[in-house]
């Protein structure tokens, strides 16, 4: 890169785990399971986290939290499961079950702007909560034996640095060995501007890893976000929703969108692996917040949308999606 920056394509390590590239998947709440992880990685990202998964549910041994989002592919390594919680010694427990299953690294979430989480002392909250902060990020440390990271947002209100703050303190005090950031205040959520110079300020601080997030909603604002914030990799959430191709352009392996038939062919195969994981009756509710992203690629009629919203029987969707594809005449 022409401001001294490696190339995305280059490789990177977080602690002792070594990453392919530069390009990674973000956490996606209520999203990023298994399959959707092993989609990313498929399409060239050098790493996926999964969804946020509570520190309690894995202490008390949820069945329901064990069984769906501890599932570890064996294609998607290296792999990231992101905990979230307001108790030490339950996120070392956390920690010790995340790696019995065979993470290779754990993720803190410090940065969502959920109030149900934040009234949980969880998330976001924990920017004003330096204390808490730091034996989280330790309890997780000492009860995995994993690399840890932490993603954190700039801070809870619009000049508040209380993330940046804190984001030193995880690394230098805790020994976070990667700092997600997110420049923008948890009140914002997902608008206004990020703050670039202060990721840039942040990277030229820390000895490790600072991974961009934010806005990151196509290839070019992707590159736009890595090249002026100085950091050490991107990290795509809505930007791959429907368009995991988006790693692809990134690292410069596909220079042409995919076609129609490319995308209907992987809403078909989520379909099937949403069905594996959930069974088809959950399957078939779950799969309807997918189904705008790719159809929107598609240019999909409005009444082959609504019907997959009200369908409940997936051989059916399977119809309405395949027929998106004009057939070649025999």
């Amino acid at each position: 890169m022409s401001n001294g920056q490696p190339e995305l394509t280059e490789p990177f390590s977080i602690g002792d785990v070594e990453i392919a590239n530069r390009v990674l998947l973000a956490p996606l709440a209520g999203i990023g399971n298994w399959f959707v992880r092993l989609q990313a990685r498929r399409h060239g990202a050098g790493l996926a986290v999964s969804e946020m998964v509570s520190s309690f549910g894995l202490h008390y041994r949820n069945e329901r939290t064990l069984r769906e989002l501890m599932r570890i592919h064996p294609d998607e390594h290296p792999v990231s499961i992101q905990l979230f919680g307001h108790d030490a010694e339950v996120m070392r427990s956390a920690g010790a079950i995340v790696a019995e299953a065979g993470a290779d690294l754990i993720d803190i979430n410090m940065g969502c702007p959920v109030r149900k989480v934040l009234k949980t002392g969880a998330g976001a909250a924990l920017l004003h909560d330096r204390d808490l902060a730091l034996a989280l990020a330790r309890g997780a440390i000492e009860g995995s034996g994993l690399p840890v990271t932490v993603k954190l947002r700039s801070g809870l209100q619009p000049g508040d640095r209380s993330g940046y703050d804190l984001a030193v303190a995880l690394v230098e005090e805790a020994g976070v060995a990667a700092i997600g950031f997110h420049p923008r205040p948890a009140a914002a959520g997902h608008k206004g501007e990020p703050d670039y110079a202060l990721a840039a300020e942040l990277a030229e601080r820390l000895d490790v890893p600072v991974i961009i997030s934010g806005g990151l909603d196509s290839a070019e604002s992707a590159r736009r976000a890595y090249r002026e914030s100085g950091a050490d990799a991107v990290m795509i959430a809505r930007g791959s929703f429907g368009w995991p191709w988006i790693f692809e352009e990134l690292l410069g392996t596909r220079d042409e969108a995919p076609s129609d038939a490319e995308v209907v062919e992987e809403l078909l195969l989520v379909v099937d692996q949403a069905e594996e994981h959930f069974g088809a009756e959950r399957a078939s509710r779950y799969l309807r917040k997918f189904y705008p992203w790719y159809l929107d690629r598609l240019g999909a009629p409005p009444d082959v949308s609504a019907e997959l919203q009200r369908s409940t029987d997936l051989t059916c969707a399977r119809e309405l999606i395949g027929g998106l594809v004009p057939q070649p005449a025999l």
